[in-house]
């Protein structure tokens, strides 16, 4: 009697990196489409007024939707492939996104973000979402599915039958 088995390698269930970058993705994207409905009258790139913020609190103009778009698309496709691109997709978002939340706080430290310096229109609840998404994302690319290559997940071959 033969069982047909999933390689536990290849389970989604499986991986962290998969799990994370996938629903990141979805919210990345999620939000990169909503934005849209708060930029009405915001420069493509710049500063807006305040009244761009999603739900009041996080500031976008079209740019930073596409932004968010983008990196959405990049981790639902990592997601949905291996573990091992996974991983990387959520070190290389999560390192990006370490530093953006850095770099945020100088670009609207000096006139609360109000400069054309500041061209995703960022603000501080920006800057501390950036910052929690890049420690989550860091520490399960980082620290999940270590050892994960293309070659693990792999199917096995079919056992032997007695």
């Amino acid at each position: 009697m033969q069982i047909n088995q999933i390689n536990p390698g290849t389970a989604f269930h499986r991986s962290p990196n998969r799990i994370i970058a996938t629903l990141f993705g979805a919210v990345y994207v999620l939000v990169g489409l909503l934005g849209f409905f708060w930029v009405n009258g915001v420069p493509f790139a710049g500063p807006g007024d305040g009244s761009n913020a999603i739900l009041g609190i996080f500031e976008v103009n079209p740019l930073h939707n596409i932004a968010h778009l983008l990196i959405g698309s990049a981790l639902l496709i990592a997601g949905a492939g291996t573990a091992a691109s996974a991983r990387a997709a959520n070190s290389t978002v999560g390192a990006l996104y370490l530093l953006l939340g850095i770099v945020g706080f100088f670009l609207t430290a000096p006139d609360g973000g109000r400069s054309p310096i500041n061209f995703l229109s960022l603000n501080v609840p920006d800057h501390i979402l950036h910052l929690a998404s890049a420690l989550l994302l860091l520490a399960t690319g980082l620290g999940a599915d270590r050892g994960a290559t293309r070659a693990r997940e792999q199917p096995e071959p079919e056992p032997l039958h007695v």
